[in-house]
């Protein structure tokens, strides 16, 4: 079925004396409002994003993972690499929220066409970091792990028949294997999630800029 905004288009094409003045406005409105709401919901789920799994760290146990880093080593590098990357993600967030402050200001449609173009670059931006955030740190896992000479004792295991040397060889093929596996997969759900937003935005700019012509 046709939506509204469809249907405010085709009336506004047609040809004939009794076309209503404002059906121009009409469309623009509306576009805006859908623009500003697709805005909205980018800042929305990269805010969840952030905070659902952060609560995690509620789970019972959660503190005994965590250890983890202590015995690999990598404590100090981990918490410098998560301050770091707490700062810019909230960054982001703060750019997404002041993106829809703009878009959620009615504007001309040449202005609107702008502010779509900064939103969309922004998430851009904001997946590539996400997705880089994510190999740097288990790029991190990978190399302590390979420069752990004591690898059984961070994660021991009931086979005694196993060696330190194979044991390690095991954890790096899995932890490899690991990360190219989840790093694909939030990739999917990125693009799945930004991406199905970012093509409603691209159908409003390319929508604007058929009103512009």
């Amino acid at each position: 079925m046709m939506d509204e905004l469809e249907l405010l288009k085709k009336d506004w094409q047609k040809k004939g004396n009794d076309l209503p003045k404002l059906s121009y406005q009409d469309i623009e409105k509306m576009i805006w409002k859908k623009s500003s709401s697709i805005v909205k919901w980018i800042l929305i789920i990269s805010i969840l994003e952030f905070s659902v799994p952060h609560l995690l760290y509620f789970l019972p146990g959660m503190q005994d993972n965590l250890d983890v880093y202590d015995k690999l080593g990598i404590k100090n590098l981990s918490t410098c690499l998560w301050i770091v990357g707490y700062g810019i993600t909230f960054y982001f967030i703060f750019l997404f929220y002041k993106r829809y402050r703009e878009i959620s200001t009615l504007d001309n449609a040449k202005n609107l066409m702008e502010k779509i173009i900064r939103t969309r670059k922004t998430v851009k931006y904001y997946i590539i970091f996400g997705l880089s955030f994510l190999f740097l740190t288990c790029l991190m896992f990978i190399v302590a792990i390979y420069l752990n000479d004591h690898i059984l004792e961070v994660f021991p295991t009931d086979d005694s028949s196993i060696s330190e040397e194979k044991f390690k060889s095991v954890m790096l093929w899995a932890m490899s294997i690991f990360s190219v596996v989840f790093i694909a997969i939030m990739g999917g759900i990125y693009f799945l999630l930004y991406g199905f937003l970012l093509r409603k935005l691209t159908k409003n700019y390319k929508e604007l800029k058929q009103l512009e012509v």
